[in-house]
Order: structure tokens, then C-alpha cells, then sequence
């Protein structure tokens, strides 16, 4: 099974009552969220581990795990409140306002997790949980107790906006970029985590250096590129879809990743050393495949195995 180790919130999409005033509608969400609920329609058995209220929304988030066929025998739950996050769309693009405060996901602490994953063959981290304190030390001591024997894989997904300590986080991120044997980054993400007038071709080794087994930079519109430790690189394109929005693409296409290389065998960590380029790329292949059905719906809504 693979754990998804990350946030789950509720995105609060603006749409037209019946008066014709905006008002905003409760959307499941959060980027871990959405990668676990894209494995659980995949046929892939996932568990998703954060921090989950016992309050209407936190109920609403339960259901559409277990309707997605996602365990939710890892959740920590609490009488906190559910993260929202207000959506505006424009374009296609989100923009956020997060109410994150004392929340069931974001007050998670080392102590609260599980000395034992038995069954767990896999963990995924990434989101705004490794930014936010004190969520994100408890991730950092999830992954550090049990990243040593599972296959890991990290999305950054860096937002600025959330990180209160640029020293404390890029010290917390490095070391778990140091246990990842997959580390998914935009070229954005490249260039904040390693600074500097070098290119992403320069970047690359930098970072494979660091620990993971395999570099995986997604270029938006131009594609995704995968690089391992030899020195190989492979680049997939986008598939062209007609866009309804972006909410949920990168974390459609990491479930598609993990998902491939699990249906394939290869996701654990001798595998993941020893990856064969034409493995990485039909990884690649099948997460810009799914993640182009997620943008031509509204909403992240990831596709069930039987839409592709």
C-alpha cells in the first residue's frame, strides 16, 4: 500500500447563487488529497495519513476517501477545525486564502505518529504541510522513523507564501530530499530550492546528488522531464486537451507516476536504483495521460481506471 502524507482541506469554489451574488460551495481537496484519491480510482491500495476534524467537513473529506477507495485507518483525528481554503478562478488558474489556523491538519506533531506502518510498502509526502508548522516537523519525523525501508517520493509544491522560516524550512526540506528516492519538482520549485544563475540542466545533478534516485521536473505547457542518477534523461510532452482548469494537474500526475511503477513492480527502493530509462518514461507517459483528464474536467477530478 502506499501512504500519502500530506494535507486535506476543504477548497471554497466561488459560484452564483440563486440570488446572481457569488457564495462558495465545500470542494474535497488539497494536494495529497487529491494524489491519494487519484491512486484510489487507479486500483492502487493507498492509505492517506494526516490530520482530519471531526466536524461536518471533516466527515465530507472521509467520504470521498473511502467513495475513492482510499483507507482512512491512518487519519488522526480531532475536534479541531478543517483547513478551508477560499478558491478564486480566473483563467483557469486558482488562487487561494487559506483559514488554516489551529486546524486538525496543521496542529499534527511528531508524537502523533505511528511507531509501526505494517503493510506500507510506500510513502508520498509534499504540499503545504511541509511548510506549515507544526505539521511539517511531524511529516519530517514520519519520514525519517520509516522512509529507510519504504520507497519515497516528495512533491515540494513550494509556495512561498507559507513558509514563515526560509531557514527552518530549507533545512527540514533538505533532509527529507535527502531520504526521497523520487523527488517531482516544477522548474520553478528548481529554482528556489537551488538558487543561482545555473540552468536546469546544472541544476539537475545538484540535486540528484543530494540523495533521490530519480529527478522529475515538470515544465507546465512544455512537458515533463526525468532524469536518473547516471545521467540519463527522458521528456515526455503534454497530452492537448482543451483546459477547464489546472486545480489538481501536478497531483493527478504524480498518482500516475506512482501508480505505473507500482503496477509495473518497480516502486521500492532497490528498483527505484536500478530504474531502466524506458520504465521512468512510461512513468511519465501515463502521469501527463491521467493529468490531462484532470484538466478537462472542472475541479480536481481525477479519472477512474476505467475512464482511461
Amino acid at each position: 500500500m502506499i501512504l500519502c502524507c500530506g494535507e486535506a482541506l476543504i477548497d471554497m469554489i466561488a459560484e452564483p447563487t440563486v440570488s446572481g451574488a457569488k457564495g462558495f460551495v465545500p470542494h474535497s481537496g488539497g494536494a495529497i488529497f487529491n494524489t491519494a484519491v487519484a491512486l484510489g480510482r487507479l486500483s492502487v491500495p493507498t492509505g492517506l495519513l494526516t490530520g482530519l476534524s471531526t466536524d461536518m467537513f471533516g466527515e465530507q473529506l472521509i467520504a470521498a476517501l473511502q467513495i475513492s477507495h482510499v483507507t482512512t485507518t491512518h487519519a488522526v483525528r480531532s475536534d479541531r477545525p478543517t483547513t478551508l481554503a477560499f478558491v478564486q478562478l480566473k483563467d483557469g488558474h486558482a488562487t487561494y486564502s487559506f483559514v488554516d489556523e489551529n486546524s486538525a491538519g496543521r496542529m499534527l506533531r511528531p508524537e502523533d505518529m505511528p511507531d509501526k506502518l505494517p503493510g506500507i510498502s510506500a510513502l508520498y509526502f509534499g504540499g503545504i504541510s511541509l511548510a506549515c508548522e507544526p505539521c511539517a516537523d511531524a511529516y519530517a519525523a514520519l519520514l525519517e522513523r520509516h522512509g529507510a525501508e519504504r520507497a519515497v517520493m516528495l512533491d515540494p509544491n513550494i509556495r512561498p507564501g507559507f513558509i514563515k522560516d526560509q531557514t527552518r524550512y530549507r533545512t527540514r526540506l533538505n533532509h527529507m530530499i535527502a531520504k526521497t528516492d523520487i523527488i517531482k519538482v516544477s522548474d520553478e520549485d528548481l529554482d528556489w530550492i537551488i538558487p543561482g544563475p545555473e540552468s536546469h540542466a546544472e541544476k539537475v545533478p545538484l540535486l540528484l546528488q543530494a540523495g533521490p534516485a530519480v529527478v522529475i521536473v515538470t515544465k507546465g505547457g512544455d512537458g515533463a522531464s526525468g532524469y536518473l542518477a547516471d545521467g540519463t534523461e527522458v521528456s515526455v510532452p503534454v497530452q492537448k486537451v482543451k483546459v477547464v482548469d489546472t486545480v489538481g494537474a501536478g497531483d493527478t500526475f504524480n498518482a500516475g507516476v506512482l501508480a505505473a511503477l507500482s503496477h509495473a513492480g518497480q516502486l521500492d527502493k532497490p528498483s527505484l536504483r536500478a530504474l531502466p530509462s524506458n520504465s521512468l518514461r512510461d512513468a511519465l507517459e501515463f502521469g501527463a495521460k491521467i493529468a490531462a483528464v484532470t484538466v478537462s474536467r472542472a475541479g480536481a477530478n481525477p479519472p477512474w481506471e476505467q475512464d482511461l
